[in-house]
């Protein structure tokens, strides 16, 4: 069989075309908007926008378009539209997501941090855990973020009991609120599991157990019977509550420091316990936002969006009420350059930029943040 060889083929109008002015095809119908392979750009593919490909009709299997949203082609099946593979528009953020810390008790520990997940440069998370794993996120698409809110303290009025700090999250990444504080109120005498756990109770009750990756366990009270008595320190991002000695509230554990928004800030710190006034010394909140536990006072709170534990309230021949935790934080990091972040409703944060690099930090509410 004989080619056909030409060297332009010109259109002359809707109903035909020309080869080399001699071979003519007739009856030429133009392609529809909406249907079939779409040829005319650059790439072979008329580009649409999500929005757009979202509204089309009139489609049949096999129909293909390149999604200028998405970065990738999709394809439709006879029922939907279908991507080719992964989105080409992504962004990989460095996250620092920390959960509301622990309430204090009474007479008892002080109230563990809230868990602590990073994955910026190499710096640690909670617990002795090595940086995470950054998140590899599509654009134009919702990604949750909610701040967890600090757990309240065990207060006198009511006899209540202390409770642990909301989670806080960005996308897939959950960090665990604190564990409350054991206390003589309530029915909690062991301090309870969380991001950090919480510090036991007077009466030797146990500190609760820290998240794994997360955060450290909580100390443990002590009792000399008719004599003294005092609770365990709140568990901490980077070290365990001290345990109560016969002298010594217990201590709340450490936090971790990182950089992520350009200089070092320490955050999840345990809340310290308290003691009664027979000579028990006053624990000390953990660095990075532990609130102080006193034996003739009630405990001092944990620090605004560092996720600290709340400190133990003493007895001076009254029970003195526990603190709050402090309140937590998401900060994320991500290039400035060709990356825009959306905030959605019901997000309180700010924004500053330190090198090439912004850094948002998002301290209360939850709801939506998308990339452009």
């Amino acid at each position: 069989m004989s080619k056909i060889k030409v060297n332009e083929i010109s259109k002359h109008d809707a109903s035909e075309i020309t080869v080399n002015d001699t071979v003519k095809i007739d009856n030429i119908t133009e392609k529809t908007a909406n249907a079939g392979v779409q040829l005319g750009s650059a790439l072979g593919f008329v580009s649409k926008n999500n929005t757009e490909m979202n509204a089309m009709s009139g489609m049949a299997a096999g129909d293909t378009i390149y999604n200028s949203t998405k970065g990738v082609i999709y394809t439709y099946n006879g029922t939907s539209w279908n991507a080719v593979g992964d989105s080409t528009f992504t962004v990989t953020p460095s996250h620092l997501v920390i959960a509301g810390g622990g309430g204090g008790g009474r007479l008892g520990g002080g109230g563990g941090a809230g868990g602590y997940r990073c994955s910026h440069a190499s710096e640690n998370s909670g617990g002795g855990a090595s940086t995470e794993t950054k998140l590899t996120l599509e654009k134009s698409t919702n990604y949750t973020v909610t701040v967890g809110a600090g757990g309240a303290g065990s207060l006198n009025s009511g006899n209540t009991t202390a409770s642990n700090g909301s989670n806080s999250v960005f996308s897939s990444i959950v960090s665990t609120g604190g564990g409350a504080a054991g206390g003589a109120g309530g029915t909690q005498g062991a301090g309870a599991t969380g991001g950090s756990g919480g510090g036991g109770g007077y009466n030797n009750n146990a500190g609760g157990s820290g998240i794994s990756g997360q955060g450290h366990s909580g100390g443990q009270g002590f009792v000399q019977s008719g004599v003294k008595a005092a609770g365990g320190g709140g568990g901490g991002a980077g070290a365990a509550g001290a345990d109560t000695t016969s002298t010594q509230a217990g201590a709340g554990g450490t936090g971790v420091a990182s950089s992520i928004t350009g200089s070092s800030v320490t955050r999840g710190g345990g809340g310290g316990a308290g003691g009664d006034t027979r000579g028990i010394l006053d624990g000390l909140g953990g660095a990075g936002g532990g609130g102080n536990g006193y034996r003739a006072q009630s405990g001092s709170a944990g620090t605004v969006n560092t996720g600290g534990g709340g400190g133990d309230g003493g007895y001076n021949g009254a029970f003195q009420n526990g603190a709050s935790g402090g309140s937590g934080v998401v900060i994320l990091r991500f290039p400035t350059s060709n990356n825009t972040l959306t905030v959605g409703a019901g997000l309180t944060s700010s924004s500053t930029t330190d090198g090439s690099d912004t850094v948002v930090t998002f301290t209360a509410g939850t709801g939506n943040v998308s990339w452009t």
